[in-house]
């Protein structure tokens, strides 16, 4: 269904693609907040680590 609008909509417009960085992410990237969403992550796989190396 969702198809099927899409289609009779797009076919009388020229669709252009934009590539890069939205303005959020810039704005995350600036203030830091995706480095430590990461670090975080990365905490979280070395504590399961340190529990799979206890359960052996």
């Amino acid at each position: 269904m969702a198809t099927t609008i899409l289609d009779r909509l797009l076919h009388h417009f020229t669709v252009i693609s934009i590539k890069g960085d939205g303005y959020r992410l810039r704005e995350k990237k600036k203030t830091g907040m995706l480095e430590r969403q990461r670090t975080r992550k990365e905490e979280t796989d070395t504590e399961k680590d340190e529990k799979k190396k206890k359960n052996r």
